[in-house]
Order: C-alpha cells, then sequence, then structure tokens
C-alpha cells in the first residue's frame, strides 16, 4: 500500500495511523497528528481503491451506503499491512492508535469491528457504522474519540449514537465529540481529540 513512515523523537510513544477522506492522500493528515503528538511516528496510507480517481480505502455502492464484501477484504488487507510495516519500521505492533476521517474513520472503525487487538485505540472524525449485525470483538480498554457534526448531513445523529453503543458494548470506552459544521473536520474537534489522546493515551 502507498504510504509514508516518518520516525518519531519519542519511540515510547504510540505509532499513528493515519486514514484520509475519499479523495485525499497519505498526506492529508499529518499537521492533525502532529497536532496531537508531536513526538509520535507515524503511519500514513494511502486508500488502493479508486471512486472517479478520487483515493477511498473501500468501495461503496451509492453515498452511505457500503460495499460490506470489499470492506472485509480491505479490512484484512489494511490489517496485514499493519503488520508488515511494524516488521519493517520496528515499531511496536500493540501501541498503534488510528486517526480516520470520513471513509479513514470508516475503515478504523471496521478493523474494530472485526479484528481483537488490532488496534490500542481510535480518533474517528465523521465515521459511520461500518457493519451492523455481527459480533464485536472484545474491545475492552480499547479507547475511542468520535467526532461527530450535529447537523452532519452524511453522518446522521442516530448514526453517531448507534456507533458509540456498539463499541461501548463490547467494552470500549468512548468519547463522543460534537461539532456544528457539517461533515467539515474543524480546527475545535482536532483540538478536542488532542486533548483526548493526551488524557487517555499519552498520560
Amino acid at each position: 500500500m502507498r504510504h509514508l513512515f516518518i520516525k518519531g523523537t519519542d519511540l515510547s510513544k504510540p505509532t499513528l495511523l493515519l486514514l484520509h477522506g475519499t479523495g485525499g492522500n497519505e498526506k492529508d493528515l499529518l499537521p492533525l497528528a502532529r497536532l496531537i503528538d508531536p513526538d509520535a511516528s507515524i503511519l500514513a496510507v494511502r486508500g488502493t481503491v479508486l471512486e472517479n480517481g478520487m483515493p477511498r480505502f473501500f468501495r461503496r455502492l451509492a453515498e452511505g451506503v457500503f460495499d460490506e464484501e470489499d470492506l472485509i477484504v480491505r479490512t484484512y488487507e489494511l490489517h496485514r499491512f499493519i503488520d508488515q510495516a511494524a516488521e519493517t519500521y520496528s515499531f511496536d505492533r500493540e501501541n498503534v492508535i488510528a486517526i480516520g476521517y470520513s471513509n479513514g474513520a470508516n475503515i478504523a472503525a471496521s478493523l474494530l469491528f472485526h479484528l481483537p487487538k488490532a488496534l490500542r485505540g481510535a480518533v474517528l472524525h465523521h465515521p459511520m457504522v461500518p457493519r451492523r449485525g455481527i459480533r464485536l470483538p472484545d474491545l475492552t480498554r480499547t479507547q475511542v474519540f468520535i467526532a461527530a457534526g450535529s447537523n452532519d448531513p452524511i453522518c446522521l445523529v442516530d448514526e453517531t449514537l448507534e456507533l458509540q453503543t456498539l463499541l461501548e458494548s463490547a467494552h470500549a470506552e468512548t468519547v463522543l465529540y460534537w461539532e456544528n459544521q457539517g461533515h467539515r473536520l474543524t480546527q475545535k474537534e482536532a483540538e478536542a481529540a488532542a486533548s483526548w489522546y493526551h488524557k487517555y493515551i499519552d498520560n
């Protein structure tokens, strides 16, 4: 998978896995990562699926309608890539925090839904429920920050609350932060994510 790895100045810190939104690339969330933890290592990945030339992490059938078969395949593909990257770059595979926006947040949530211990935690900006009707792995001690828009036309309030409920039913510890700027990833929610990180992850 096309990616970049930036070695941090403090190798005891988590490795931040950056997952962009539709049409983005591996550089999009670098400023957010540096805001959250300037000393951490970064593994930034570009989605392998193209939709009208725009990179994504999995296919969709329509706006808000996931191709579940492809989602599962791409989730396991990303998981294997993280495993390989941990060997290549010598970072702690058990200390990875995903930071995703929109489509990137959805694939990060899918890692949590499908694979035990895939992530130590996750920052999910404007995610949706990746799948329904499945049993989630035990997410005890997994920390998740969800940033959502109370007027987001893509990720509706009820879906955000459903995602939180599903994660908590699997024993994840969640914090939900609301903005009122639609589907935008705002500076305020980025700062809220950083505050969450320093309270629950880097403490």
